[in-house]
C-alpha cells in the first residue's frame, strides 16, 4: 500500500505529495534514466527538451515494467533538467505529467535545474524508486 498526503501546516504542492509512505516490503531502486535510444545515443537535436523528455519517459516505463512495477508504484522521483530557467523546468514537468508516466510524479517528487548531466548533449534524467507489489 502507498499512502500519499500533504501536511496542513505547509503549502499545497502543484501535483505531487510532500509525504509518501510505503508499507510494501520490497523497493526497486532504478538507475537514472537518460534520453538514450537502443543504440546508446542521445536523442533529439541539440536543445530538444521535448524529444529527450519523451525518450526518458519511454526508458522509465521500460525499466519499471522489467522490475514488475507500474508508474503508480513509484514512491519517489527526482527529475534533473539542464536549465536554470523556471519556464524550461515547468515545460518538462508539464510534459511528464501529460504522459503515461504521470502517476509516478504524484508521490514525493523533486525537480532540479542542474548545470550538466553525464552524456554530452543530455538535458533530462529521471531517477525513480518503486514499491514492488
Amino acid at each position: 500500500m502507498i499512502e500519499k498526503f500533504n501536511p496542513s501546516t505547509i503549502h499545497e504542492p502543484p501535483g505531487y505529495s510532500h509525504v509518501t509512505i510505503s508499507s510494501v516490503g520490497r523497493l526497486a531502486h532504478l538507475a537514472g534514466q537518460c534520453p538514450l535510444d537502443l543504440a546508446g545515443k542521445v536523442v533529439g537535436e541539440p536543445g530538444d527538451f521535448d524529444a529527450q523528455t519523451d525518450q526518458v519517459i519511454t526508458n522509465c516505463l521500460a525499466v519499471l515494467e522489467a522490475a514488475g512495477a507500474t508508474p503508480g508504484d513509484v514512491v519517489r522521483s527526482v527529475i534533473y533538467v539542464v536549465s536554470a530557467e523556471s519556464a524550461v523546468l515547468a515545460a518538462v514537468w508539464d510534459r511528464l505529467n501529460a504522459s503515461p508516466l504521470a502517476p509516478a510524479f504524484s508521490t514525493a517528487s523533486t525537480l532540479l535545474g542542474v548545470a550538466a548531466l553525464g552524456f554530452g548533449g543530455q538535458l533530462v534524467e529521471i531517477d525513480l524508486t518503486a514499491a514492488l507489489p
